[in-house]
């Protein structure tokens, strides 16, 4: 078995990796890199000719980084069936209606999707594939590939420790990618949604909270410390979220019920509420948050990101401008947590998505089998 990091591995988005073992080649995930709009690195680092080599593609979850290249691989020669969860099929929907253009999205629809199920094993070609739920979003999985002598882990996107959605963990490996996106940060869910939930009462007036659509969207609303806004389209998503049983956590249901039941939705041309309004994207990019953040700066109304914000994105310039707040809150896995999960597995090799090469270099002083060397382009002989 080999590996071929197409995109993803020094550096965040655009994550892409693929497996290739007797004369069988398996895609794991096509993202873009939000920070790249406009240059050649905004797409995974793959072929025409490469993709033309796949057998089979597997899609962990819904959001941009991991699947809004789908369309641009099936225009430039991915002729393979997709695999995917019911649940990020329409979370795909909305990545690619904000990050794809209309061709590409257009390939996707005449695209042939095969349903995948959390912890159902799946066979294809010589390759077995374990999945289990990764507790990033509603329908996210993480799979372990394993071709009779080798088994290897991929991570996708997970949180270990999220309040609403469940995760499942990981077998034993001789080799796995892991969720690096926090590189060394150890700080809690618990703690950073303690955080969360003061800033927001020290902005009792109102306050705007960029999320994404599906995954964080849940746990701020269950994070807030009373009734939310709800801007276009968020109530729906949650709700979907909500009805799916078998991702969540024991008591998110309820409490994702209770909450929705409290919140209120917001409408374009209604005054900014005297409360939290969660609006996506969680970077300004894209969604009813690119007019919503411009308004918000016009009146100075405070605003909190608690995610990832790309270099140029709206959010970073508002950060960085000092026109908003920023806290974290952990939808990918503290330090401790993917520590836990590389000694869980025993893989001999460690590889981190998501991160640049100094932040995997911190990870590292506590994941001895971690290699800080694995870059986008480079090919892993397993």
């Amino acid at each position: 078995m080999h590996l071929v990091l197409h995109g993803g591995f020094g550096e965040k988005g655009r994550t892409c990796i693929g497996v290739v073992s007797g004369g069988f080649a398996l895609l794991l995930d096509a993202g873009v890199k939000t920070s790249a709009a406009g240059r050649a690195d905004y797409y995974p680092a793959i072929t025409p000719e490469a993709l033309r080599t796949y057998d089979a593609m597997l899609v962990t979850h819904g959001h941009e980084d991991h699947v809004a290249a789908l369309g641009w691989c099936l225009a430039r020669g991915l002729r393979a069936p997709v695999y995917m969860t019911a649940q990020t099929r329409r979370d795909s929907e909305d990545a690619l209606a904000g990050y794809a253009t209309a061709a590409e999205r257009a390939c996707v629809r005449s695209a042939r999707i095969e349903p995948l199920q959390p912890r159902a094993p799946l066979a294809l070609g010589p390759l077995r594939i374990e999945l289990g739920r990764s507790g990033h979003v509603a329908g996210g999985v993480w799979c372990v590939v394993d071709d009779g002598a080798v088994r290897f882990g991929y991570c996708g996107d997970m949180v270990p420790a999220s309040p609403v959605f469940a995760m499942d963990p990981l077998p034993r490996c001789d080799a796995v990618a892991l969720d690096a996106s926090y590189a060394d940060d150890d700080v809690s869910m618990h703690a950073r949604a303690a955080q969360v939930a003061a800033w927001v009462q020290r902005h009792a007036r109102g306050c705007m909270l960029p999320t994404p659509l599906y995954g964080r969207s849940a746990e701020l609303l269950v994070a807030l410390p009373g009734p939310a806004w709800l801007a276009p389209g968020l109530r729906e998503a949650l709700v979907a979220q909500a009805a799916d049983h078998d991702s969540l956590a024991a008591g998110a249901h309820a409490a994702l019920t209770a909450r929705l039941a409290l919140a209120r939705d917001w409408r374009e041309g209604m005054p900014l509420p005297a409360a939290p309004l969660l609006c996506h994207d969680a970077m300004g990019l894209a969604g009813p948050a690119r007019a919503l953040l411009e308004e918000a700066r016009n009146v100075r109304h405070p605003v909190l990101f608690t995610g990832h914000l790309p270099d140029g994105s709206p959010g970073a310039r508002m950060v960085a401008g000092g026109e908003a707040d920023w806290i974290r809150l952990p939808t990918h896995p503290t330090r401790s947590e993917n520590v836990a999960v590389a000694a869980r597995t025993g893989a001999h090799l460690v590889l981190g998505h998501s991160c640049d090469p100094s932040g995997l270099a911190r990870l590292a002083a506590h994941v001895p089998a971690l290699s800080v060397d694995a870059l986008t382009g480079n090919r892993i002989e397993l």
